[in-house]
Formats: C-alpha cells, sequence, structure tokens
C-alpha cells in the first residue's frame, strides 16, 4: 500500500477507504493507480472472460471402449483442466486394455448408475454419488457392471489431456 501511495501521490489512507469501497475516486486518480499496477484502464469495465460451453453446442468425443457416449465439458484449447460427460450403457466400459493418462489428478463422480474403476490392481465399485479420486499415470480401466442400465460419470483431468 505504502508503494502504490508514494507512485501515486494518494495517500494511503484513501486508497485503503477506496479498496473498501468507502470512498470513491476520481478519474484522474483511477489513471494513476492502473499506471503504477500496470493494468489497463479499460479492464477494469471489461465483462469477465468466461468459456460458456450450452449444452446443445458440446461436442461429442470418442476416446474409446465399448458403448460409450461422451461429450467433453469444457471448451476446446483449455489446457488447465479436461472435463467429459460420459453416458456408459449396460455391460459397457474402457474395454479390456488398461491405459493410463499424462496428468496431475484425474476424478470421477458417479451421478446415476454403478461403475467399477480399477486402479493400480485395485477395483473400487462406485454408485450414484460416490467420486474418486487417483492419478491418472496409474494404470485403470472401468466397466459399466450392470446388464440393464446405463451409467451416468463425469471425469475431471487436470492439466487437460486433450
Amino acid at each position: 500500500m505504502s508503494e502504490l501511495a508514494a507512485a501515486t501521490d494518494l495517500t494511503k489512507g484513501f486508497l485503503s477507504l477506496v479498496e473498501r469501497d468507502k470512498a470513491n475516486t476520481s478519474v484522474g486518480s483511477l489513471v494513476r493507480v492502473c499506471d503504477a499496477l500496470g493494468v489497463a484502464i479499460g479492464s477494469l469495465f471489461e465483462p469477465a472472460h468466461t468459456n460458456f460451453v450450452p449444452k446443445a453446442a458440446r461436442p461429442r468425443i470418442n476416446f474409446g471402449g465399448e458403448g460409450v457416449e461422451e461429450y467433453l465439458l469444457t471448451p476446446d484449447g483449455e489446457a488447465r483442466l479436461q472435463m467429459i460427460e460420459s453416458i456408459i450403457g449396460p455391460d459397457g466400459g474402457s474395454g479390456p486394455e488398461q491405459y493410463s493418462l499424462r496428468g496431475e489428478a484425474e476424478l470421477v463422480h458417479v451421478i446415476a448408475g454403478r461403475l467399477d474403476l480399477t486402479v493400480a490392481g485395485e477395483t473400487v465399485r462406485m454408485k450414484a454419488g460416490d467420486s474418486l479420486t487417483f492419478s491418472p499415470r496409474d494404470r485403470h480401466a472401468w466397466l459399466n457392471p450392470s446388464a440393464r442400465r446405463a451409467a451416468h460419470v463425469i471425469w475431471a483431468v487436470t492439466p487437460s489431456s486433450l
């Protein structure tokens, strides 16, 4: 606060009041603060940048497997996080071969149905409402054990593997 006050010729008390929304600033003072912080004044008035993906526009993807319908929920080009929605038909799954992904963390959340997830040789039986976080680098495979009902699952991988 002291450095900003010195760089803008404004008092620390005034800057504190502005920070706490207890005082208004003039355009001139606002320009000086923005210059001192290296922020373009116009950026203060831009709407927040979001990457809205409407349901109708989400791309269908195919990571492989059997009896699986998958959709990418994160925007194309998003490198920090990848979210996938999977509808896994009865007896559907990733296939007999286990796989691994580059990444730091993977989370699977079962919205409806059941999922058997095998990670590093250990199988976890999951049901609606269950979540599991693991290293995507560990070899894993998954299967909907139901012969009659589809499973609805959300996957998150960070960073994105696409």
